[in-house]
């Protein structure tokens, strides 16, 4: 019973409290996903705004011009979940970041390589002794590229390594500025059309070196936030399912590359035959040993020991299955 029918005082800020907190969870269904420019299928569900529809939450998309931006977007706070190669992934887990791989965006195999420019007098990556090799730094192509000059007899310090990101890649080339690069498309179509191939990302695999693109997330976040990561999973296989029954009719003038090539600025016309480099695994092979299942933590160890080796990281975790989780995959799959 209220005093001459007034709500308390004590009741009337009680119900204030109780809005404000209530708006304050619905502000939270917001969400900055940080992407690069791999030509995946995650780009046509960036285009139709089908996670968005099916999340309800609002997704604020930013590119980057390589992992460490991203990990480093991630460390601040700014970023929640972000599109990591295997090796940025590592560091990132080495320096003790809060971060869990909960699906592999895609298995490298030769969607990434090392090409040498016409002229350039580099013929074999013996030959990249006092040459220019630019890569991105903390990247799948900068661990791998070590890792060949290594195996190949290479002392990388006679080798003018060179920290670009992907359009600073690009517009070297174009000057003449860089003898070789080891790059993913859609710069490395650009540059193929004046070089030669020494090796790719899947033959260096092939040697104890595998490669791969994944999506990580805050732990804190994800976990206050299951549905979505549910939801996102779901989105993410469909995805890439109809492309794998349909990789045919993706064709350069389908909505489907030009969405691909939009949000990756790339050429549509590159965009077919490039994605055919990687490899999609599917949900049932991301649960596997292969890959979430066990084979991706072991992947980061091994890329750990590299990475210490090179002075990149300081130290090597016991053990790197803390930071992969099949937790919203399982959930996933049950529904």
């Amino acid at each position: 019973m209220t005093l001459n029918g007034r709500l308390p005082r004590w009741f009337a800020a009680l119900t204030t409290m109780v809005v404000a907190c209530g708006a304050a969870v619905a502000q939270t269904k917001e969400v900055t996903f940080a992407h690069q420019d791999m030509l995946v299928p995650l780009r046509t569900v960036m285009e139709s705004g089908e996670l968005e529809k099916a999340t309800g939450y609002k997704i604020n998309w930013r590119m980057f011009g390589g992992g460490g931006d991203v990990i480093r977007a991630m460390a601040s706070g700014d970023v929640k979940i972000g599109e990591v190669g295997s090796a940025g992934i590592t560091a990132a887990a080495s320096q003790g970041q809060d971060i869990k791989l909960f699906w592999i965006l895609d298995d490298i195999a030769d969607a990434e390589q090392l090409v040498a420019r016409n002229g350039s007098g580099v013929n074999s990556v013996k030959d990249l002794k006092g040459k220019k090799v630019a890569t991105p730094f903390v990247s799948t192509s900068h661990y791998q590229l070590m890792a060949e000059m290594k195996g190949e007899g290479v002392d990388t310090k006679t080798v003018n390594v060179m920290n670009l990101r992907p359009p600073e890649i690009a517009a070297a080339w174009e000057r003449g500025d860089i003898d070789a690069a080891f790059i993913w498309d859609p710069v490395l179509s650009k540059i193929k059309a004046n070089g030669k191939t020494l090796a790719t990302s899947g033959s260096i695999g092939k040697k104890g070196y595998p490669t791969f693109d994944g999506l990580v997330v805050d732990s804190k976040w994800a976990a206050a936030n299951e549905a979505f990561m549910v939801g996102l999973i779901k989105v993410l296989a469909k995805a890439d399912a109809e492309y794998r029954a349909n990789a045919a009719q993706w064709t350069a003038d389908s909505s489907q590359v030009k969405a691909v090539a939009k949000w990756s600025k790339a050429d549509a016309k590159e965009v077919p035959a490039a994605m055919k480099l990687y490899k999609l695994p599917s949900m049932e092979e991301q649960m596997s040993a292969t890959w979430l299942g066990g084979g991706a933590a072991k992947a980061l160890a091994n890329t750990a020991v590299f990475l210490k080796e090179q002075g990149r990281i300081q130290e090597v975790k016991p053990s790197y299955a803390d930071y992969v989780t099949t937790t919203y995959l399982q959930k996933a799959m049950a529904k």
